[in-house]
């Protein structure tokens, strides 16, 4: 990390992070998981490589279990698990809102449950189940401040990393930003991990920008976890389009 002042105090500040438009910066900050991103980009840790799979290759039949394999069964009860397997086609979503902000809803893969501070939790142990999860993290991220960082200290596994991505959940959120679910990749997934590609189209100041957000997940107290052991667990990118994503939007 940087010695500079400013620098620490406010990660946003750093020139790089812009990504050439104000408009991608003024969505970003409002989002926890794009700060994680921030935070550790001047560590000496390097950042999980991308998988190369596309997700429009179906991998093996997925191996069921009616135990909650590793990590213990669903937090709030859930059925179903998945050993393996991935998601190549839009699951079926009920979308509710969070403010202006919609986000998926599933009787069987989750969100299961909301806490009093109003951020979502418990998912089934699928594939699926990692894409719900992760697309609610991504809209719980535009949220207000509380919201994020009590999501946090609830998602965030033990970990090396994990004092200091919580310590990174402050920041105001903009009323002026709104941003929407676009589509979805399953880079990897072994049942105990997942890695999961979020995109995500947004606005704020009349202006749009598209990005996405790719997520380390871990099953772990019977729910999917940020993994606190990566310095990156959440990586931010903006995108030219959505190509090589399954579309996945509110309709």
């Amino acid at each position: 990390m940087a010695d500079d002042d400013d620098t620490t105090q406010n990660p946003f500040s750093r020139p790089g992070f812009i990504v050439g438009a104000v408009v991608v910066a003024a969505l970003i900050i409002t989002a926890v998981f794009l700060t994680v991103l921030n935070l550790n980009r001047d560590s000496d840790t390097a950042p999980p490589a991308a998988d190369a799979t596309s997700n429009g290759s179906a991998s093996s039949a997925p191996t069921l279990s009616a135990s909650g394999a590793a990590g213990g069964a669903s937090v709030c009860g859930l059925s179903g698990v998945e050993l393996t397997g991935t998601v190549s086609t839009a699951p079926v979503a009920e979308w509710q809102y969070q403010d202006v902000d919609a986000y998926p809803v599933s009787p069987s893969a989750g969100p299961g449950e909301t806490a009093p501070e109003r951020y979502r939790y418990c998912y089934q142990h699928t594939p699926e189940g990692a894409v719900f999860a992760a697309a609610n993290m991504t809209i719980a991220g535009f949220g207000p401040v509380e919201l994020r960082s009590a999501l946090l200290d609830y998602a965030l596994t033990d970990g090396q990393y994990r004092e200091r991505l919580l310590e990174s959940s402050g920041g105001s959120s903009s009323s002026d930003v709104r941003a929407a679910i676009a589509g979805f990749r399953v880079l990897e997934y072994t049942g105990d991990t997942a890695r999961i590609d979020i995109a995500f189209r947004g606005t704020a100041s009349g202006q749009a920008v598209t990005g996405s957000t790719v997520y380390e997940l871990i099953w772990e107290g019977g729910d999917w976890r940020i993994d606190a052991n990566k310095a990156e667990p959440a990586r931010i990118a903006q995108l030219p389009d959505l190509s090589g994503y399954t579309s996945w939007t509110v309709g």
